[in-house]
């Protein structure tokens, strides 16, 4: 009898989070488990936590009650930690090993060689010289130009398909372990949004060091992106999972709550 393989490791573990702003309770126990290689979607209607609870993992917020633990690729073998309970220095450890793309890129003025090369000097302390490569060889795998021109064009004037493009690029610079995306295709036209939906998918199949499938966290609204990338779907609803599974099962399913 065939050895069973062993499951992926976990990546980001949640157990019974809750978190109130004043007397609104925006979480009220949230149980979710995410393993090395999986594509998995936050879903929900507008205000149910979707981007609060996104902000507890990337360590931004800290619960009321309940822990985020994440793996810290900063060790061999990643160990999960209790993000809340790591100081400055630990959660930077943590960070050298994710890709965020925010939901309005958070691109800053300057050139597109200026923004990708922002991390990769301050996290990894890297110079022009082994910038530059990294740039082109990102821009390339976002379908951007990647050559002198580009790379000291002004941000202020790309396209908005072009600044997400870029902010992806940025993310990827880092060769991440994890992928966050935030509302990913908020504001694009439906061409751009359908390609952004296509670089994800292409974008969570493999490292320039190599190694394994990266784990891909979306959170999103855009029915079209679950069509297109049918992730692991997670829906919060009253401040509680009130699905996890596939999307086909999430697209079939009857219940109410999901319908709309």
């Amino acid at each position: 009898m065939a050895t069973p393989s062993p499951s992926p490791a976990v990546e980001i573990r949640i157990e019974g989070l809750y978190k109130a702003f004043d007397d609104h309770r925006v979480l009220g126990g949230i149980d979710l488990e995410i393993r090395s290689g999986e594509i998995v979607a936050i879903v929900g209607g507008s205000g149910c936590g979707k981007t609060v609870l996104l902000n507890h993992i990337l360590g931004q917020l800290n619960p009321d009650r309940g822990r985020v633990f994440v793996a810290d690729h900063s060790q061999t073998p990643p160990a999960l930690k209790d993000i809340a309970g790591l100081d400055d220095q630990a959660i930077s450890d943590v960070h050298t090993h994710w890709g965020v793309v925010f939901q309005r890129n958070a691109l800053f003025s300057g050139t597109v060689k200026d923004n990708i090369a922002l991390w990769l000097r301050d996290i990894k302390n890297l110079d022009d010289e082994a910038i530059i490569p990294i740039a082109r060889r990102v821009l390339a795998a976002v379908a951007l130009p990647c050559d002198d021109a580009f790379l000291e064009t002004p941000t202020e004037s790309l396209s908005g398909g072009m600044a997400k493009r870029l902010a992806v690029a940025r993310a990827l610079s880092m060769d991440p372990a994890v992928m966050f995306y935030d509302e990913p295709t908020t504001g694009l036209d439906p061409t751009s949004a359908s390609q952004i939906q296509d670089l994800i998918l292409a974008t969570h199949a493999g490292r320039a060091d190599g190694s394994a499938t990266r784990t891909t966290l979306i959170v999103t609204h855009d029915k079209d992106l679950l069509t297109r990338l049918e992730p692991r779907t997670a829906m919060l609803h009253d401040g509680r999972v009130a699905f996890d599974g596939p999307f086909a099962a999430f697209k079939a399913a009857a219940a109410p709550i999901i319908r709309p």
